[in-house]
């Protein structure tokens, strides 16, 4: 085992032409945590299925998008009344739909930069999400999604820190459950 501190650099030569030189200061104690904590992160799929415990939704097809900052659920029928919100989540196309209205009296709006870049007001609920059998807190912004393939788009601001996105696979968290 070779002990090493912020300063230690060893020097290896190999053969005659060959010097290779290693510095074993990024392995110092300040570096070594973010090291190990790297590693603690799943590896999530393009594509996955989720819960939302709260919200009694289940199985919900997600696309993890690394170039969106924000999450965002389809939702219809939005509507303001006497400072709540209210609508439903998804709609009759989707095979998880179950037609349940929702009201919240806990929400945001925020402004949201499409992927076109129009600027766009949309009312944004802080929920529970469940992937690989772990429940996260989690933002939502709800649009209107129903041109769109997914009716989850999960983005950055979740993934950060929690997960590393591997665009090759897809339905980690939910084969893992099966």
């Amino acid at each position: 085992m070779l002990n090493c501190n912020q300063n230690t650099q060893t020097v290896i030569k190999i053969g005659l032409y060959f010097i290779i030189q290693f510095d074993f200061s990024y392995f110092s104690s300040s570096n070594t945590n973010s090291v190990f904590l790297e590693k603690e992160k799943k590896i999530i799929g393009r594509t996955d299925k989720v819960d939302f415990p709260l919200l009694e939704l289940k199985d919900i097809d997600a696309k993890v998008d690394t170039g969106a900052y924000t999450s965002s659920i389809h939702c219809i029928d939005i509507r303001e009344i006497d400072q709540t919100l209210q609508c439903s989540l998804l709609d009759a196309t989707h095979p998880e739909y179950n037609g349940k209205r929702f009201t919240f009296k806990n929400y945001d709006i925020s402004a949201v930069k499409s992927s076109t870049g129009n600027v766009e007001m949309r009312y944004a609920i802080r929920t529970q999400i469940t992937v690989f059998e772990k429940t996260y807190p989690i933002t939502l912004n709800l649009s209107s999604r129903d041109d769109m393939r997914f009716p989850l788009l999960i983005g950055r601001r979740f993934l950060s820190g929690k997960f590393l996105v591997d665009p090759q696979l897809e339905n980690q968290s939910y084969n893992q459950k099966l």
